[in-house]
């Protein structure tokens, strides 16, 4: 995969050198989940950068918080600490199925000292709890096969949903968040902030 899609591929926030296997969360674990507020900014973006080898992650979540053609208000979520400082990201911004609004999930961010404690996990869980409140009914995400199905992703694939450049099948994943709503087929048309 070439760099420009590997923000795309690293969804999970983790780097290289922390893809162990599942974050698994200790019993005693409890992360207070919110909405992204402006007061959040710099910590994001410190997060995303954290977390992954460059700062693309972080530039990315900027440049989309200014696309209102991307940017979502309500589903940019951040996992906190007991201090209240931000331990884990994830972004939900709106792409397109063959022109069908559909959500993208990138980045997801874990800084390195909260990871595989389940600060990843319980972000992942609201920003999709938001989005179902919000009446979406898709989302993607391209990332560890592993990591995604405990959320219900499964491949994109079974749906006729294709990535815009290679990837392998299992990487590109689904959730149907809405059965009712007819799920689009085709290719993921992503914001123009990816660089896809």
């Amino acid at each position: 995969m070439t760099d420009k899609h590997h923000h795309l591929d690293d969804t999970n926030g983790m780097t290289a050198s922390s893809a162990r296997g599942p974050e698994q969360p200790p019993a005693a674990a409890h992360w207070t989940t919110r909405p992204e507020t402006a007061d959040d900014t710099t910590a994001v973006h410190a997060v995303n950068a954290a977390t992954f080898p460059t700062e693309a992650e972080a530039v990315l979540v900027d440049t989309l918080r200014a696309d209102p053609t991307a940017w979502l208000p309500g589903l940019s979520y951040v996992a906190e600490t007991a201090d209240g400082s931000v331990a884990a990201y994830a972004l939900l911004t709106r792409c397109l199925v063959e022109g069908v609004p559909a959500l993208a999930l990138a980045p997801v961010a874990t800084a390195p000292e909260h990871q595989r404690r389940g600060a990843g996990q319980a972000v992942v869980r609201a920003a999709l709890d938001a989005a179902r409140l919000h009446g979406e009914s898709l989302v993607l995400v391209l990332g560890h096969p592993e990591y995604y199905p405990r959320f219900g992703f499964v491949p994109a694939s079974r749906y006729g949903i294709l990535a815009p450049f290679e990837v392998p099948d299992e990487a590109m994943m689904a959730l149907v968040l809405d059965d009712s709503a007819p799920v689009p087929r085709g290719t993921i048309e992503y914001p123009e902030a990816f660089g896809i």
